[in-house]
Parts: structure tokens; sequence; C-alpha cells
């Protein structure tokens, strides 16, 4: 900032010495006569002309750029300064050109005369305009002291004598006259320019005063030329032309050249706001301008002269305008007393009745005054205080950054910060700490503090930031708060620690019990996991809700280097985590057990909270794979198995858009007579790289609802337009559709879209069946219900998929509306081997028969499972032991030629013997696909 300033003054300094050798050569010449009479005469009338036309040229080109009120005053400047100009040409006219003495009066004396006027109207508006009468009246009373005290001073000292020589020798009238009015006006510049150096303007100070200066240079040198000592022996060019000279290029210079250095004036301006000593010279302008009359008339009592009429009437006349003015300062100051009073009354109920405490610090600490808010405030009296240190009160904790806070504050230019604010804690009349506001300001080198209590607000900022980082039913912390202790134990001073760990909980089961036992109970069971698992955890370690039944631990490494002894430790707490998670907890008067799943991620070099976060997530859905209940520990391949379904996910979306996907379907065949009772629709994705996945792989992946929302209505209307286009073209074959029990009750599939689809292609509805997949615990069985029976009514038969492998079968035919029940492939697959499978399968058929039911097994793949299946009084069956999935050209092939051949002959008829039946068969596991 040193360089800045200096390089920002130094353009300034140029110009400044340009002008001084300049003035100082003039100055030289004239002190050494110009080397000859006529340049002397040249130098002294036309160089005081160009330096005079220098300043009017300068004063006007600047008001025409600016554009603020003091424009007026340049312009009138540069009128003057041209008054000059013409003057001093006029006089070199007689003196160098016509050689001839300069007649008085003449043309220059008119100009002469005329430069007076413009510059004191130009110092007028250049001068601080008074707001009230009273300071215009004050104005026109300090003029009139300052110019009628010069006048007395100056008749008394030469005017008289100037004025009785002109009237004894029989001087004309205008020459007395002219004799007479270039002192008159200096007389009232002078005056001017002293009223206005205790009134000029703060805007533009420097270049202001700049002006002032030159004027006042040039008023002086009038004053030594119309001195009877000086006006008979003056010659042009003399020394006394270069005060004239240095007063016009001063004047050239003020506008221009202060205008540079604006800042440095302004910033000088600032530091300097209260001027003492200009305010006191500005007070005694009136006693100054008496006495300075006084000894006007003095001198002429002294030198035993007659006291002359016109001192008289002007003292008379200043000392009238004196007493005037003192009157109106009386009154005024009255005015300003009493003010100065209601506003004192004013601030004294202000500061006596403020809610907040306003205490005055000396620059020792010790406080001077505190108001009486105290006693309310601080529970402290205020002449208690008063004497005090401020260092006492302030709590020990917060004193050095209060102390650095307040030497900064000081330190700061007022201008830049006029006020801080300091926030802190005070010792209250209880001894308790209070935290306190306060708003500091400078007071005569000490400070004036207004405080206020802040405790209750800091209270809840502190109630809000804790509520913001924490779980509202447990209190633990939540996700956000727990990343942030992740990132800190990952980048402290435990940063690259490989014993550092998260846990991440899942309470397997909590679902079921929350709709089981309501959100009440739930929340109850929430709280008290909470609370095991804050227990379960060590001091230093963090234990935290996600959200929902998820919960999640940090256990922070102890800086050991055995990785092997530090995987068993945390892999021992999270199972003992485990352990307590999963004991039974008290709700109300009875139990709920719940089971915990647990994914573990220990930390590596480089790796970052979230992906940590993300590592422990899936091995805890890993653990829940795997069969929940356990704990996992993460592996990289897990991850790529992640990226991998992704993968898959994203152009399994992008197959639905291109149509990637085809519908096989597969025989459902009479065990008894081996002809094609049915066909169930099966969808098949054939990618773009040629691969043909199967449901159960393209399925798996399939976690958006919306996608597989998507798929469900292209395989329902792809399965019913196909099967109407086959009933067109002669074979009457009911087709079999698979969904889902929660995609049956989602509402993107209302009641009417099955009976709108059958109507759209003419198929009649007893050609299309619907089985109902995996009983989810999830799906109301109410709504299932509601939505079968609606189903039912249409013409649509039901059927129960994977009968015999969820535990919500039994349930299922009890309340839903089934037609026919189709035996899981877990159950076939073993039949011929297991004695016990065998008599679990033939039980389950039993019970079909008596309900009336029909019956499918799915998977029959070998001969010996048709024999097996048959003799149980299993009535159809799917499997590759028929056919696989087939094309629609195969399909037709096989719907030509009716049957398919059955192993050996039925030792006992069927119980269900019968023709083509409208069934649901579709075997979803991961069947061959034979070439198409």
């Amino acid at each position: 900032m040193a360089r800045r300033h200096v390089v920002g003054r130094a353009p300034a300094f140029l110009p400044r010495l340009l002008i001084g050798l300049v003035c100082a050569g003039y100055g030289v010449g004239a002190a050494v006569g110009w080397g000859s009479a006529r340049l002397a005469l040249f130098m002294g009338d036309f160089g005081l002309s160009a330096a005079a036309l220098v300043a009017a040229v300068s004063c006007f080109l600047f008001a025409r750029s600016a554009d603020n009120r003091f424009r007026p005053a340049w312009l009138l400047f540069s009128l003057s300064s041209l008054m000059a100009a013409a003057g001093n040409a006029v006089w070199g006219w007689y003196e160098c050109v016509r050689e001839v003495e300069v007649p008085s009066p003449s043309l220059a004396d008119l100009f002469f005369l005329c430069f007076a006027p413009p510059a004191i109207v130009g110092l007028l508006v250049l001068a601080k305009r008074p707001v009230t009468r009273a300071g215009w009246v004050c104005l026109v009373l300090d003029s009139w002291l300052i110019g009628g005290s010069l006048l007395t001073l100056s008749w008394s000292l030469a005017l008289a004598h100037t004025a009785h020589l002109a009237d004894v020798e029989g001087v004309s009238v205008a020459r007395a006259a002219l004799s007479l009015a270039y002192p008159l006006l200096d007389i009232v510049l002078v005056s001017m320019v002293l009223a206005l150096h205790f009134r000029r303007s703060s805007v533009n100070r420097a270049a202001v005063n700049t002006a002032i200066a030159a004027l006042a240079l040039t008023v002086l040198c009038d004053a030594l030329f119309t001195s009877p000592l000086l006006r008979q022996t003056y010659r042009s060019g003399q020394l006394l032309d270069a005060g004239w000279f240095a007063g016009s290029l001063l004047l050239a210079y003020a506008p221009w050249g202060v205008a540079r250095d604006e800042d440095d004036a302004d910033r000088l301006a600032s530091r300097t706001t209260s001027r003492p000593i200009s305010g006191s010279l500005a007070a005694l302008t009136p006693y100054l301008a008496a006495a300075v009359c006084t000894l006007g008339i003095l001198y002429n009592v002294i030198e035993g002269r007659r006291v002359d009429r016109v001192v008289v009437f002007t003292g008379c006349t200043v000392v009238l305008a004196l007493v005037v003015r003192q009157g109106i300062m009386l009154v005024d100051n009255i005015a300003l007393t009493q003010e100065l009073a209601q506003k004192e009354n004013h601030f004294r109920s202000l500061v006596q009745g403020s809610s907040d405490v306003i205490m005055i610090a000396a620059p020792t600490g010790i406080l001077r005054y505190v108001s009486p808010a105290a006693a309310g405030v601080y529970g402290r009296e205020a002449d208690d205080l008063v004497g005090a240190e401020l260092s006492s009160i302030i709590h020990p904790d917060d004193l050095g950054r209060v102390v650095h806070e307040v030497r900064k504050f000081l330190a700061a230019p007022p201008g830049e910060e006029p006020t801080t604010r300091i926030e802190c804690r005070f010792r209250s009349g209880t001894g308790e700490w209070l935290n306190v506001e306060s708003t500091v300001n400078r007071h005569q080198g000490g400070l004036i503090l207004n405080s206020r209590d802040v405790t209750e607000r800091v209270r809840l900022q502190a109630q809000l930031q804790h509520n913001a980082e924490h779980d509202p039913l447990t209190d633990l912390p939540n996700r956000a708060l727990f990343t942030d202790r992740v990132r800190r134990a990952l980048g402290g001073r435990r940063a690259g620690d490989a014993g550092t760990a998260v846990l991440f909980i899942d309470l397997d089961g909590f679902k079921a019990a929350n709709d089981r036992f309501g959100h009440q109970a739930g929340d109850e069971l929430l709280i008290q996991a909470a609370r095991r698992l804050q227990e379960s955890v060590r001091a230093g370690d963090t234990a935290a809700r996600l959200g929902g039944d998820e919960f999640a631990a940090l256990i922070v490494g102890d800086g050991g280097h055995d990785q092997s002894a530090r995987e068993y430790q945390v892999h021992e707490i999270a199972d003992r985590l485990r352990l307590t998670l999963s004991q039974p907890y008290r709700i109300g008067a009875g139990e709920v057990r719940v089971t915990a799943s647990i994914g573990v991620a220990f930390a590596e070099p480089g790796i970052t909270p979230n992906d940590l976060m993300r590592n422990a997530d899936l091995a805890m859905y890993r653990a829940k794979a795997g069969g929940k209940d356990r704990v996992e520990l993460y592996a990289p391949q897990m991850q790529a198995e992640v990226v991998r379904r992704s993968e898959l996910a994203a152009r399994l979306r992008t197959a639905l858009r291109d149509g990637e996907f085809a519908l096989l379907h597969q025989p459902v065949v009479h065990l008894a007579s081996g002809t094609v009772a049915a066909v169930a629709a099966q969808a098949r994705w054939r990618s773009a790289q040629g691969i043909l996945f199967t449901p159960a792989e393209f399925l798996r992946v399939a976690e958006d609802s919306d996608r597989t929302a998507e798929l469900g209505r292209w395989l329902l209307e792809e399965a019913v337009e196909q099967a109407a286009d086959r009933s067109r073209a002669g074979h009457q074959v009911s087709v079999a559709v698979r969904l889902s029990a929660r995609r049956l009750i989602d509402k993107g599939m209302p009641f009417g879209s099955v009976e709108a689809l059958l109507t759209r292609y003419g198929l009649p509805s007893g050609a299309l069946m619907i089985e109902v997949a995996d009983s989810d615990p999830r799906v109301s069985f109410d709504e299932l219900e509601q939505r079968l029976v609606a189903l039912r009514r249409l013409g649509v038969r039901i059927a129960l998929d994977g009968f015999g492998s969820g535990y919500a079968a039994i349930n299922a035919l009890r309340r839903l509306p089934i037609d026919v029940l189709k035996l899981d492939r877990g159950l076939v697959e073993g039949v011929v081997e297991s004695a016990r499978l065998h008599k679990i399968t033939s039980g389950l058929l039993r019970i079909a028969c008596d309900l009336g039911l029909q019956s499918v097994a799915d998977g029959v793949d070998v001969p010996e499972q048709v024999l097996a299946l048959r003799a149980m009084g299993c009535t159809h069956g799917q499997g590759m032991a028929f056919s696989g999935p087939l094309d629609e050209y195969r399909l037709r092939r096989a719907l030509v030629r009716g049957e398919f051949p059955v192993p050996g002959s039925p030792a006992v008829q069927p119980v269900l013997a019968g023709g083509s039946i409208p069934l649901l068969t579709g075997s979803h596991a991961e069947t061959p696909v034979p070439p198409t």
C-alpha cells in the first residue's frame, strides 16, 4: 500500500515542481531587472497578462468538465482572471507598444476593477451555505465585521491621507475615486477570503484552499501596489509582479493539480474532522474584528489626529454589528442549551430504561459507567460493577479471544471499522455464566459496550443444532453427523488407520413386527434397540440411526499394526452387537423378536467416507441375502457384483424401450393322456450382444418398480394378443400368465385393464388364467382377495404358484379364490428319491383334491417324475419331460400334433382326469431354452 501511495503522488508532484521553477525564474528575472528596461516592461505587462489568461482558460475548462454545485465558482474565477489578463494587456499596450505613460484613469483600470467582483461572488459560491436565517444574518455580520475593521484600519493608516492629498492637490473626482476603489475592493476581497476560510465547504477542500491562497496572494500584491510608498516608485517588471504572476499560476493549478490528490485530501479531511483551532478562531472572529477597529481609532488618538467621521461611522457600525451578532448568538445558545438539555434527558431515559446494559470502560479496562439495566440482566447492581475491571466478569476461557478482538478493533481505522460485535460469557450475580452479545464502539480511547443477554438464544441454537444432527426418536446421531464423524476419523490424526471400521446394521423382521403390533410398538422397539446399541459401543465410538430400522456404528481404530487381530476384534464386536440386538424386546405386555444383519467395512488408505459407508452397506445387504441374522465382512467382489447388476439393469431399461424381449410358451400336458391342456407364457430377453436371459436372471435385477411394472404390462398384453391369434387360427388352448401379488394390487393396473385387454384382442375370458406368484408378506390379503374376486367375475381363472414353498400358502388357500394349485419345483425335483418328500407332495395333492382344485407340477423333467406324480393324483405337468419353452412357430406345430408321449400306463386313473383346462403354468427357473 505504501508503494501504491508513492506512485499515486508522483504525478501530482511534477506540476508543482514545474510551477515552482517557473515562478522562481520569473522572480529572479524581476529581481535583476530582466537585463533590460524594455524586456522588464514586456515581462511585467504581457507576462502577467499571459499568466492570468492561463488561469482563465484553466478554470473555464475545469468548469466545463465539472458537474457539481461549484461549477459557477470556477466560471467566475475564469472571468476574474480574464479581466486581469485584459487589464495587463492594455497596460502593456501603453507601455510597450505605444511607449507612453499609462493614463489615469484608463481602460486598464476598468478591467482591474472588474477583477474583484467575480472573485468575490465566486468565493460566496464556495462558502458553506447557512441552513437558517440566523446563519445568513451572522454570515453578513461577520463579513461586515471583518470588512469594516479593515476599512477602519486602512483609512486610519493610508486612505484618509490619500483622500486628503487628492482634495488638496485638486485631483479630479475620477482619479480620487479610482485611488480609493482599489483598496476598498481589496478590503472586500480580503474579508471574503477570511470569512470563507472559516466557512468553506468540506467538498474538494484542497482545491478550494489553493484557490483562496491564490486570491490572497493577489490581494496582498494589490495592497502593496496601492500603498503610498510603492505607488510612486512602481515600474512594470519589478519584483512585485512576481507575486501577481505566482497568484495567477496558482489559481490555474488549483482545480487540476489538486484533483489528482482528491482521495488523499478526503482521507486527510476524514482524519481531521474536529478542528479545535479553526473553531476557536471562527468564534473569536467578531472580537478580533472589533479589536482591529479599536486599534484604528486609537491610532488616530495617539497621533493627535482628529478622529475622522468615516472612522467613527465605520467603528459604530462595527460595534453595532457585534452587538447584534452577540444577541443572535445568545438567543441561539439559549435554544441550543434547551435542546441539549432535552436531548440529554431523552438519552438518559433511553439508557436507564433500556433492557440492554450500557457500559463505558476506560483505556485501562476499568468500568466507569454501568447502566441500571445491569440489575435485571446480570443480577448485579450497577454501582457494584463501576470501578471493577471488565476482565473480571468475563469467562476465563473467553478472555483471550475477547482481548484479541478488542485489540484488532482498536488497531483498525475508525472509518473502516466504526464498530464491532463480540460474544462471550459474563458472570451473573448468582455465579452463573450468561451468554452476552456486545456491540463495541470507541469512546475517548476506551470502549462503549452495549450488551444484551442472549443465553436463551444460544441454548435454542444449540438445541436446533442438536436436533439437526440427531435422530428425533432415538436421540442417536443421524446420517449427517455420522458421516461427519467418519470423515473426521479418516482425516484426523488417525488418518490411514486401517483398524477404523464402519458397521451397518439392519433389523430383520422389523417391518412385520411394525405391521403386526402397530407403529407405536415399532417406535418403542427402535428406542430399545438404539439404547442397546449405544451401551454396546465404546466411549470413543459412535452409534447412529440412519433411518427406518437401519443403524450404524463407527469403531475407531487403536493405531495397531496387526490387521488380522483387529479384524477379529471388530468381528467379535459386531457379533456381540448382533446377539444383543437379537434378544427379545419387551413391548407392552408381550415380547417381540427381531434379528440383526450386520455389514462390516474397514478403512483403507485414501478411502472416502462415502465409499467406506457404501462398502458397509453392501456387506449388510450380503448378510441379509445370505440368510439374515449374521455378520458379513466387505469384500471387493461385492462392489463388482453391484456394478454388474447396475449395468444389467441399465441394459434392461434399454431393452424395454427397444423391444428386445421375446415371448415363449411352454406346453402344460395332461399326465394321463399327454394332450396339451394349456400353454404358459414366459418372457425371454435377447440382448444386443446375443445373450438370451431367462426370467430368473433379468427379474433379479429389475428392482426398479417402474421397470417391473412395464415388463408385466408387456408380458400380459403380448400373451393375450398371441393367444387371440392362435384362437383365430383354430388352436383353442388357454394361456397362463404369471403375475406377482404386488403387481396385481398395484394402482398402475386398475380393475378394468384386464377386461379392456380381452375385449381389444377378442380373447374369451375363460381362455386366460392368471397365476398369483410368491405371496409377499407386505401385500395386504384383503386387497389381493378383492382383486382376485373381481377377476373371477370376468371369467379369468386363478392359480396359486409355488404351492408348498411359501409360509403363507395355507392362508392363501383359506382366503383367496383359487382354481388351480401349482406345485413348487422344489417338491417335484426330489419326489422320486426322497420318501419324506414323496409323502409331503402326496399330502399336498390330497388337499388339492379335497378342495376340488386342479393341480399342476412344475419342473417335470424325467419320466420317473411323471409316473410318480400321476400315481399321487397330480393331473397336469410341465417340464423337459415333454417340452421346453417354444417360439410361436414350434408351438403351433406342437398344437397341431395335439399331444406328447406319456411314459407308461397309469395304474390308477387320475382323480381329476379330463381334457384341456385353462390353467396358469410357467416355470420361472432358468429352464434351458431350445434354439429358435
